[in-house]
């Protein structure tokens, strides 16, 4: 694991100049992950600037007992899981979904999708119940080992390691209905 200075961050450090560098550095992962957790790029915009500001404001209470990336992606998780129990977001996507069947026009994060190779591959993976979908990304899209997952979702290795294979499995399977039905 590697040492980041917000280890040794000692208060009174210009705290601005450490917000900065995390959103540089961690943005573009905390924004996918909040992405990938409620498949809306608005909400992944919002969740994004909450996980910031709660970091900013907790920033000399970092304990430094997991890395970084990892500390911000657990705050990622559960701000997206306390969005996603909001009686907001079940009005907001049952409106989303009706506005979706008049026609309207694709987001840029479907287009990007769209272009992408391995489309097909992603939009199984979108498909899979949130529990599989969440380590497969953490695995292979943000590289944390099992332990640093386990650690995040406050699962053990073992279940880490079960969720990722029932995930293969989940994948395969549906791609193979896929090609069969082609």
């Amino acid at each position: 694991m590697d040492r980041h200075y917000l280890h040794d961050l000692a208060p009174g450090f210009d705290r601005n100049t450490v917000l900065h560098d995390l959103m540089t550095e961690f943005g573009e992962d905390v924004w996918n992950f909040a992405y990938f957790l409620t498949r809306r790029s608005d909400a992944a915009d919002d969740i994004s600037q909450d996980v910031f500001l709660a970091a900013y404001k907790r920033l000399y209470s970092f304990r430094g007992e997991s890395s970084v990336k990892t500390w911000l992606l657990s705050i990622t998780r559960n701000k997206s899981f306390n969005y996603l129990r909001s009686a907001f977001v079940r009005k907001v996507t049952l409106l989303d979904n009706i506005l979706a069947r008049a026609g309207q026009s694709p987001s840029a994060e479907e287009v990007l999708f769209d272009r992408m190779e391995n489309k097909a591959l992603w939009n199984t993976v979108m498909e899979l119940p949130l529990k599989f979908r969440e380590v497969l990304i953490l695995d292979y899209h943000y590289g944390l080992s099992i332990r640093q997952i386990a650690e995040l979702l406050h699962i053990s290795e073992g279940t880490v390691k079960s969720r990722i294979s029932r995930a293969k499995k989940k994948i395969a399977a549906l791609l193979a209905n896929e090609h069969e039905g082609a």
